[in-house]
């Protein structure tokens, strides 16, 4: 099931950051780090009464500035707005309603979007200010007096927020297909692919509205399978402030990613990897998504002997994070190999949801230790006591041993090649569940 996105929008020094600061500090359920870089502030994920949801945190909008940094700053929230499921639109009370609110609230109703109205730096404890009343000629519903540096009120908006998620994705024929995200960075050629997957061996394809106008949901049936197609197109050409461009770039591949099955992340062999492309893979597997390694625009590399090889070494260098995942490499513009992504996407979805019984994974397990027994500190052996598959999508292996503190990262790494060298489990990240076990005596 993929979670709701929430997007905090409204004019600068309204409190959005403190708030955010204070939802993902108070209420942090998972903290995605992708490997080699810190995690951007600006997104991040938050629970409330249960339901986990991704947290964006946005500029403040000045709609009619001409300023080229402010302006970015509108598009970049506009681009929030478009990827959320609910929004909240932070106002102050301090300064009370201005031309900028009624400009923002109704960019916000053409939207579309749900919209939760949060009356900000209202910190007296008890009835609503008087003063809050006049954010209600915003014509947005109801308002939410809070306070997001005394932590009031903040309950109240959340429920209201929940309120209006979507509702779980229902057990139906779509649960039957295989969500494939195609992400990476912009101008890599992820529309280019999607429009050759979709013009070539098709038998039904229909356009089913998304979640966003960038993130566009196609269905494709043919030979192959059925499958839904995840376009994180958007922002496509490059602009004076590109790292403002990369994070919101990343926002609609991070969104895409939640719902998917299978990513396809997609190398730009023009230019090679670059640090974008390691956000999003590391955004994959950290979320143990089945993922492929896509070298793109591979009719415009010049080729000798070995360079192939090359690349491979290459890709394996530089996402050392998932050495699971397949390489292939393409021309989305010509049609260069794009079938065989069909078969190969449908093994790691298949190797993703395979299941190995109890007695499968403590043979393993016994074979594992004889041939190179189990770490030791002070005297200590860590003792596994035995295994089993909990869980899927990706494979979750729980082992219930006698301490934690015993299991170095070397000896769990070298159970899970083992598990791959017996199993397979290509295109998919292995999950280990360490469950302490009191020793009997």
């Amino acid at each position: 099931m993929s979670r709701p996105i929430v997007a905090i929008v409204g004019r600068p020094n309204v409190g959005k950051s403190t708030l955010f600061n204070y939802m993902a500090g108070t209420r942090l359920s998972i903290v995605d780090d992708t490997p080699g870089v810190t995690r951007d502030r600006i997104y991040t994920e938050s629970e409330w009464r249960g339901r986990v949801f991704s947290l964006i945190d946005t500029g403040g909008i000045e709609p009619n500035t001409q300023d080229q940094i402010l302006k970015s700053m509108r598009a970049q929230a506009q681009t929030a707005i478009d990827t959320a499921d609910v929004i909240i639109f932070l106002v102050d009370l301090k300064t009370g309603l201005t031309a900028d609110d009624q400009d923002i609230a109704t960019l916000l109703r053409q939207s579309g979007k749900p919209v939760v109205v949060a009356v900000n730096k209202a910190d007296q404890i008890g009835e609503v200010p008087a003063e809050a009343y006049e954010f209600y000629n915003l014509g947005l519903g109801e308002i939410f007096a809070i306070s997001a540096e005394h932590r009031l009120g903040v309950g109240d908006l959340l429920d209201a927020v929940l309120d209006l998620f979507p509702a779980p994705e229902a057990a139906d024929e779509a649960a039957e297909r295989i969500r494939v995200a195609v992400i990476g960075k912009p101008n890599a050629g992820k529309s280019s692919l999607i429009n050759t997957l979709l013009g070539e061996n098709r038998l039904i394809v229909s356009d089913v509205p998304g979640t966003t106008r960038d993130a566009v949901d196609t269905q494709l049936d043919n030979v192959f399978g059925s499958y839904t197609l995840i376009d994180t197109a958007g922002l496509r050409k490059k602009s004076r402030i590109d790292s403002s461009i990369e994070k919101y770039s990343m926002i609609r591949s991070l969104a895409a990613i939640e719902r998917a099955d299978v990513c396809l992340i997609l190398i730009d062999a023009t230019q090679g990897a670059t640090e974008q492309d390691t956000k999003v893979a590391g955004f994959a597997h950290n979320k143990g998504k089945a993922s492929i390694l896509i070298i793109n625009k591979w009719d415009l590399v010049e080729k000798e002997t070995g360079t192939l090889e090359d690349w491979q070494n290459q890709l394996r260098t530089t996402f050392a994070f998932m050495p699971y995942a397949p390489i292939l490499s393409l021309s989305a513009k010509t049609g260069q190999r794009v079938q065989k992504l069909f078969a190969l996407i449908n093994d790691v979805y298949a190797q993703a949801g395979r299941r190995l019984t109890t007695g499968m994974v403590n043979d393993l397990l016994t074979e594992a230790v004889a041939m190179v027994p189990t770490p030791q500190d002070k005297g200590r052996h860590l003792k596994i006591y035995y295994g089993t598959q909990v869980g899927i999508r990706p494979p979750q292996i729980a082992l219930f041993i006698n301490d934690r503190d015993l299991m170095h990262f070397s000896y769990e790494r070298y159970l899970e090649n083992q598990l791959r060298k017996q199993f397979g489990f290509t295109g998919t990240p292995i999950w280990f569940l360490l469950r302490p076990k009191e020793e009997k005596t």
